[in-house]
């Protein structure tokens, strides 16, 4: 069975405020076209459909000319919530419109009934889970802690008991949106970080022939049989070296795995630059970023006049402008940075303890203390963005 995994559409964001409407319209007529020429069997999305729990009417209207064509052209689609989505508003209809072979999958008690497709081998069974956040579906998949692998771990309990009542060649396929160890973040992901904890082991998805990953926006590989497809377009400057595919993969008659990376239509390139103002306007050898989307982060130790005027003259497309001017190490504020830099919140909130105390950081109750405060407002805005 030939599949085509994706992820993390995003519809309705912007790029550093360029709209992407009309580049995700181009990259959903790519998809729609490599689904048909290709000859995919069913289409798989990960999650993050849209960009917000409540989308902007166009991107509900691209949302729906996509089914309708992905319908009318006959391949099936499976999706998933995303932590993005509003699960309950996207889930509206889909006792519906899987008449039509549009499966949507945004129940967390549903996780263990799966679409069940077959093909020349047999029966693939397909099991979506949705993002799980742990405060809310703890209690409605019976796991015994808080968090995403214990989460995860008893969805997955229910999928293989499901799986273990069909006959001995169904194959299996599971739509997850996670954090999954070993895959490679970026700034474009919102942080799903619960109990200090974000990532779960590759270990939890054990007993599937293959995990469409989504949430990480780099095309990725965990494992053979886990992959993330990645975000089609970038929503942030970190994604400058990512390549925006798709994956195609089958999967044979013994649940053996093949897999290519089929690329997905950017609009320009990224391009990261660094240095002296001088230096950016005038390095030959920058001339091929003309017409790049371009973050210039310009290192004078003083602010230059101007900067975003002068920058655009040579770089038309520059949308973001980083002030770090050269500082000796013993600077106060060079010191600052470098304390904050790749600290999550629960190391800053502990260094700020430990600052205020002369040094005496938390003990471990309040490190717990202060885990539970991060953990429950990053419950509450993401309930609050639900009902937004």
């Amino acid at each position: 069975m030939r599949i085509l995994h994706t992820s993390d559409w995003h519809l309705g964001r912007s790029f550093h405020r360029v709209p992407m409407l009309d580049a995700q319209a181009v990259f959903l007529d790519h998809l729609v076209r490599t689904a048909r020429d290709r000859e995919a069997d069913v289409v798989v999305v990960s999650g993050d459909i849209y960009d917000r729990a409540v989308p902007p009417l166009p991107a509900v209207q691209l949302f729906d000319d996509v089914l309708h064509r992905l319908a009318a052209a006959g391949v099936p689609t499976i999706m998933i919530s995303g932590n993005h989505d509003s699960a309950r508003r996207l889930g509206v209809g889909a006792g519906l419109i899987a008449g039509a072979g549009i499966h949507l999958r945004t129940d967390p008690g549903a996780c263990a009934t799966p679409v069940v497709l077959p093909d020349a081998h047999g029966d693939v069974a397909f099991y979506g889970l949705p993002y799980l956040e742990p405060a809310l579906v703890r209690d409605t998949l019976g796991a015994t802690r808080t968090g995403h692998e214990a989460v995860l771990a008893a969805a997955m309990d229910q999928v293989r008991a499901d799986l273990a009542a069909r006959p001995d060649t169904t194959r299996s396929v599971v739509l997850a949106h996670a954090f999954v160890a070993g895959g490679e973040p970026s700034d474009s992901e919102r942080d799903i970080t619960v109990g200090g904890v974000a990532a779960v082991p590759a270990g939890v998805f054990d007993g599937v022939d293959y995990v469409a990953l989504g949430h990480l926006h780099g095309c990725q590989t965990v494992t053979e049989r886990i992959r993330y497809s990645g975000s089609p377009l970038p929503y942030s400057f970190s994604e400058h070296t990512h390549r925006k595919t798709m994956w195609l993969t089958d999967i044979g008659a013994g649940g053996e795995i093949t897999a290519e990376r089929v690329d997905c239509p950017v609009p320009r390139p990224l391009a990261r630059l660094r240095g002296r103002l001088s230096t950016l306007l005038d390095d030959p050898a920058l001339e091929r970023h003309q017409e790049s989307w371009v973050e210039a982060t310009l290192t004078d130790p003083t602010r230059p006049d101007e900067p975003m005027a002068r920058l655009l003259e040579r770089y038309p497309h520059t949308l973001s402008l980083v002030l770090e001017p050269e500082r000796s190490a013993g600077d106060p504020l060079a010191s600052y940075a470098q304390r904050l830099k790749g600290r999550d919140d629960q190391q800053i909130t502990e260094d700020f303890v430990a600052h205020v105390r002369g040094g005496d950081g938390p003990s471990e109750p309040e490190r717990a203390v202060l885990r539970g405060v991060l953990d429950d407002v990053r419950v509450h805005d993401g309930v609050n963005e639900v009902a937004r």
